[in-house]
């Protein structure tokens, strides 16, 4: 198994170096950028079927599996011959986010001022920053217009963002299981997952990328913590209830003997094993920077001059980017005049729906890009005409 930490591509991608420097939100500049990236599909002789995918905090580019006979992508039943993000009639493109483990520039990759990894030395990165080095990667690919930018949670987060700073780059959102900004709560979840990575001997400071171990204990918390936030309570008491592990007497120990306990140490080992600390630190923090309000007055104000078709979708058990937000959200483009499609869809797995509700959402995802693919043509045409 590949070690997080070296930063490693996966299987069947390809890494662009980007042109020029990267001049960062927080006034920070990175002399070179590398996006580890995968396409699947063909782009049309038009150029009118692009989709952009953009994962979540965990995710990378491999998005599916494709033709290539690799290992299951994080959305795999969701796109690929014939689903809902159809790979037969669609262009699809997805990359590892700035600051991340898998192939992109982050903090296991080499500063080349120094020759050794980045560690402490990696600038913070904002969702807009990830957004940038997107864009430039769809200039290296010769792509003019998307047809639609779509994403989940993290990644919906990069969708709005992309809506917000690239309208005239992007026909039609999907922005889905996501919210224009955090509240105190996400934010306070986020905290005690970074403080367990901070608190941890072997972060050495954010420099361990040369010593023997990670901060692994630090890491596996953080990653039980946010792991937790992305179920509900009803999936929780369907898996675990209070069943123990063995036996139906208590231990009288601190051991794990509550299924729940055993099921939670398993998802923080396995996450070590393909994660970055620090990583995981730059993204949380990222979308905790993230307003997609910003400095306007309202929430409407903020989207006016974003693309005119959206779909925005909930999940009914999702506390954590909950139908209230999505559904202001979709309330602030509709004042905005822009054309609408809001769902909350019905489910008990609650922020991991996203990734789960395969048929729910496939009933509207795919005639929304089928749409948005005609539309992008004839906005296209129109461009080409006026030249």
């Amino acid at each position: 198994m590949l070690d997080p930490r070296t930063n490693v591509p996966p299987e069947g991608a390809l890494v662009a170096t980007l042109e020029g420097e990267l001049d960062l939100a927080s006034g920070r500049r990175l002399t070179s950028v590398e996006v580890a990236y995968e396409t699947f599909g063909r782009l049309s002789a038009d150029g009118s079927n692009a989709v952009l995918v953009c994962h979540a905090l965990s995710g990378d580019s491999h998005v599916t599996s494709g033709d290539v006979g690799v290992s299951p992508g994080w959305w795999e039943p969701m796109v690929g011959p014939g689903r809902a993000l159809d790979t037969d009639r669609l262009f699809v493109i997805c990359s590892n986010v700035l600051g991340g483990c898998s192939g992109t520039t982050g903090p296991g990759s080499t500063d080349p001022d120094t020759g050794v990894p980045y560690g402490s030395a990696f600038p913070f990165v904002t969702i807009e920053d990830m957004v940038e080095v997107q864009r430039r990667l769809l200039d290296h690919l010769g792509i003019v217009r998307l047809a639609a930018v779509v994403g989940g949670s993290m990644g919906g987060m990069q969708a709005l963002a992309w809506a917000k700073h690239h309208p005239e780059r992007v026909t039609a959102v999907v922005a889905d299981a996501t919210t224009p900004r955090l509240g105190a709560q996400p934010i306070a979840f986020n905290v005690v997952g970074r403080r367990a990575i901070l608190d941890d001997p072997a972060f050495a400071g954010g420099d361990y990328y040369q010593s023997d171990s990670q901060p692994d204990a630090g890491l596996s918390i953080a990653r039980m913590v946010g792991h937790i936030t992305y179920l509900s309570n009803e999936s929780m008491h369907e898996k675990f209830g209070r069943r123990l592990r063995e036996g139906i007497e208590y231990a009288y120990d601190f051991v794990n003997e509550f299924e729940v306990e055993t099921y939670l140490a398993h998802q923080g080992r396995r996450f070590t094993e393909r994660f970055d600390a620090n990583t995981y630190l730059l993204m949380t923090k990222a979308m905790d920077y993230f307003d997609l309000r910003g400095e306007s007055e309202t929430l409407a104000e903020a989207v006016r001059g974003t693309p005119d078709r959206w779909l925005v979708t909930s999940f009914s058990s999702d506390w954590l980017f909950s139908t209230d937000q999505a559904r202001d959200l979709a309330i602030a483009l509709l004042a905005a005049d822009k054309q609408v499609t809001f769902a909350e869809f019905e489910s008990p797995y609650g922020h991991d729906a996203f990734l789960l509700e395969v048929e729910q959402q496939t009933s509207l995802l795919r005639p929304f890009l089928e749409n948005s693919v005609r539309a992008c043509a004839e906005s296209l045409r129109r461009k080409e005409d006026a030249a």
